[in-house]
């Protein structure tokens, strides 16, 4: 970075249009770090329109760290379901019984303290620094990396060990000293509102005056990406059992993708195997025994951040009762109004809503 970059009229253009311009996000009414907490770990990897109502439904249900903490976990996933990403809302449940339990349920401001939390990182130990306890720490999510990798004319990798190295000195360059919390989120709306990823508004931006990429008429290459990798395609046989109103489920350990969510009983379609002999090997892997394999129900097409997954269901019935083992640590009989109560995975949900008709579709976690 040149010693002549204007970052002091820099960081003032952003912050008298952020004043002026700022959506009105509910987030940004409280000053309760604990509302703020929620608000930073839902928005990661989600858009704000889509957060908004979650984030109302859950601190009405959980308002405080005491009633999160002292919550079941099926009802904070159920309280989650769709909004993806689970392993945030299980990391949620359990930073908050640990600051009850260290921290007599009030979130440590200190930045060391918060990062040996459950499930939060530099961005949002950052995040909750600066904006809740006033504190000059630089935030970078995804839209502060797209602005400053233009405003400055980063034309690396910015997702590198050395880009973001780079990219922190860029931004405590602009950082104002006792300003923190509105300068990162001037950055992040900037980056949400005006310095879009395929075509940004350029003629509205407060600081195009001073960016690079801009003059250089590069904006459109900034940030470079990465190649992309081709996800893989995996296909499943899941099965529906039911008795009477009840359906059988299982949920997925707390560990890895998923966990501890509620889904249908599934298993991966084995090299050369038929789609029966997967359904009797899965049953008799949960000891249902000897099943009947019935009509096929459909075809789901569900990505996921590294594959894609083709799930093909069938109705079963068995007479056995389920012993769940591998993937699975539970099993129960639910019925329609019980299971509102429990976090579904999104195969299962749209299984649900659609066992007649199921129609392909895509939902990324």
């Amino acid at each position: 970075m040149s010693d002549s970059f204007p970052t002091q009229a820099v960081t003032e253009a952003l912050l008298a249009w952020f004043r002026a311009r700022q959506r009105d996000l509910p987030w940004r009414r409280t000053r309760d770090p604990y509302a703020i907490w929620v608000a930073e770990t839902m928005l990661q990897q989600t858009q704000v329109s889509t957060v908004i109502p979650y984030y109302e439904r859950f601190l009405e249900r959980f308002p405080t760290v005491r009633s999160l903490a002292e919550a079941d976990l099926d009802a904070v996933l159920a309280l989650w379901q769709g909004l993806g990403y689970y392993a945030r809302a299980r990391h949620l449940h359990a930073a908050a019984r640990e600051v009850m339990t260290r921290y007599g349920g009030r979130l440590p401001p200190e930045y060391k303290a918060l990062r040996a939390l459950p499930g939060i990182g530099e961005y949002t130990a950052a995040a909750l620094m600066s904006i809740a306890f006033d504190q000059d720490y630089a935030v970078i999510d995804g839209n502060v990396r797209r602005a400053l990798c233009r405003l400055f004319d980063y034309a690396a990798d910015p997702t590198t060990a050395e880009g973001k190295r780079a990219l922190q000195a860029f931004s405590e360059a602009l950082l104002p000293k006792g300003q923190a919390g509105p300068y990162n989120q001037a950055m992040m709306e900037l980056g949400a509102t005006l310095c879009l990823p395929r075509e940004p508004l350029c003629s509205d931006c407060p600081v195009q005056p001073y960016c690079l990429a801009r003059q250089r008429g590069v904006e459109r290459e900034r940030p470079v990406q990465r190649a992309r990798i081709a996800r893989r395609e995996r296909t499943f046989i899941a099965a529906y059992i039911a008795r009477g109103d009840r359906l059988l489920l299982l949920r997925r350990r707390p560990e890895g993708l998923l966990g501890g969510l509620w889904e249908l009983p599934n298993t991966e379609l084995g090299p050369g195997e038929g789609d029966a002999e997967a359904l009797q090997r899965l049953l008799q892997e949960l000891s249902l025994g000897v099943s009947e394999i019935g009509e096929a129900l459909g075809t789901i097409r569900h990505a996921y951040s590294h594959f894609t997954a083709l799930v093909r269901l069938y109705r079963c019935a068995t007479l056995g009762e389920a012993s769940p083992a591998g993937l699975w640590d539970a099993a129960a009989w639910l019925s329609a109004d019980e299971r509102a109560g429990y976090g579904l995975t999104g195969v299962t949900r749209k299984a649900l809503e659609n066992k007649r008709n199921i129609s392909e579709y895509e939902e990324n976690f």
